[in-house]
């Protein structure tokens, strides 16, 4: 027997969402729905469902709009059926109800990120700390302390003890000798960067070696030194080094390419900093296609460095990149439709409503409140006055008729001026929501079980 799904919405939307789901043609489920008594859907509560939903309920499970707040568990208990989420849109509906209404699990994943901090040096044991924690919130695993050339350390032990003792696992980035022998003897868990000939650094101290090539390039000294490695019973991760673009990065990636093929079951490691850093290009995309590559070869570690103000996020998309691939590759599926947090710029679908659907909910208005959405054909402004559209929010402001209403003139300008910005973008634009940076920039977690406060119309007007 197919589920019975019962869809609860408001006047608005009823009509919509009507049209949305018998487009949907045949499916594998049968549904109903369901007008609550509310204007607009996202304002019905909890305490309104409970009181105006009829029982018995002829359903499996009910599904509320995505921007609906109540706490699930408390309706499903008090109703005695599964109540569930939708997404915010109802453009989204059909893929949302294509994976059985569930949402993709992006809690695991296969690599292990390192955070360098370049300057360690100059920094004091208490600053570094502070960036340490940072990073580990942004989703490092191990903190790499950057040592500089030629450039005196004093303080390289405490400021390992101390990263250990706040419960960080440390590793040492130096091509000194005596800087990695410190660090080892420290307490550090990873040297970077050794090679067949400083391999004996690393042993009896419990610590891992990265072994690179030396020379440069030199694959075979790279292989010579796993192999030597092995013989001495010393755990290594390998990295053939990657170098920028127009200085060796084709011919750097192939060298990732063959040492996986030499070393099958090596650990590996890719340094991505070469090219999020030295390329002027927006470094989520060029994390994803990094971490893409790792993840088809198998390579667990990745360094990445947060140096430019262009990569200032980029432990936090290296963390969603390493989620998003983990998810596609266990499905076997192509990393695309799982999460959007690396999809900063532009929207996959920027417009949840046509310029036609748009019309329709205009027509239905029968308050001077405006509401704002955009569409293919501009940036539509709309109450029981009238439908503005255009594509340049400046030229929408003269026919509003808020000249004496400051708050109000203001609210608008504030919101227009975001629509414009998605507009131009490709973005997905919501009235009264921060547009959507992926992980470009900090998104405060919402409680979606509790009502939210009002937003800036209604704040305005008391």
């Amino acid at each position: 027997m197919s589920e019975r799904l019962l869809f609860l919405t408001g006047h608005l939307a009823y009509p919509r969402l009507e049209r949305l789901m018998r487009s949907m043609g045949e499916t594998s489920f049968s549904w109903e729905v369901r007008d609550i008594g509310v204007k607009v859907a996202a304002l019905m509560t909890e305490a309104i469902i409970m009181r105006r939903l009829v029982r018995p309920i002829s359903a499996d499970r009910i599904i509320l709009p995505g921007r609906c707040r109540a706490n699930l568990a408390h309706l499903a208990d008090h109703l005695g059926v599964p109540v569930a989420r939708g997404p915010d849109e109802l453009s989204d509906l059909p893929a949302y109800l294509g994976r059985g209404g569930q949402p993709k699990d992006l809690s695991g994943f296969s690599i292990r990120i390192f955070a360098e901090i370049v300057d360690a040096q100059a920094l004091p044991v208490a600053a570094l700390l502070a960036r340490a924690a940072a990073m580990q919130n942004a989703g490092a695993d191990v903190i790499d302390v950057g040592c500089l050339p030629d450039t005196p350390f004093p303080h390289l032990e405490a400021c390992v003890r101390a990263l250990k003792a706040a419960g960080h696992r440390v590793s040492i980035d130096s091509a000194d000798r005596q800087e990695l022998t410190r660090g080892a003897r420290a307490g550090a868990d990873y040297l970077l960067s050794l090679d067949e000939a400083t391999l004996d650094i690393a042993e009896g101290t419990g610590a891992t070696p990265i072994l690179v090539p030396a020379p440069h390039g030199d694959l075979d000294s790279l292989i010579r030194a796993a192999n030597d490695a092995g013989r001495r019973g010393i755990p290594f991760i390998v990295d053939p080094i990657l170098d920028p673009i127009h200085f060796g990065f084709s011919e750097s990636v192939t060298r990732y390419v063959e040492t996986r093929r030499r070393l099958p079951r090596a650990e590996m490691m890719m340094g991505t900093g070469n090219l999020t850093e030295l390329t002027e290009a927006d470094s989520c995309g060029v994390t994803a296609v990094l971490v893409g590559l790792c993840s088809e070869l198998a390579i667990r570690n990745v360094l990445a460095v947060q140096v430019s103000p262009h990569t200032r996020r980029t432990i936090e998309e290296h963390d969603a990149a390493r989620r998003l691939m983990f998810a596609a590759a266990a499905d076997g599926a192509l990393p695309k439709g799982y999460d959007a947090r690396l999809l900063a710029l532009h929207d996959r679908a920027p417009y949840p409503s046509s310029a036609e659907e748009i019309a329709r909910i205009a027509e239905e208005v029968r308050d001077a409140n405006f509401r704002i959405m955009t569409a293919v054909d501009g940036i539509h402004v709309f109450n029981r006055d009238g439908h503005h559209i255009s594509r340049d929010a400046f030229s929408l402001f003269p026919r509003l008729g808020v000249e004496a209403d400051g708050a109000h003139a203001f609210y608008l300008g504030a919101e227009l001026a975001k629509a414009e910005i998605a507009y131009a973008l490709g973005k997905r634009y919501t009235q009264d929501e921060p547009l959507d940076w992926g992980c470009a920039v900090d998104t405060p977690e919402e409680d979606k079980d509790r009502l939210r406060e009002a937003g800036h119309t209604l704040r305005a007007r008391v």
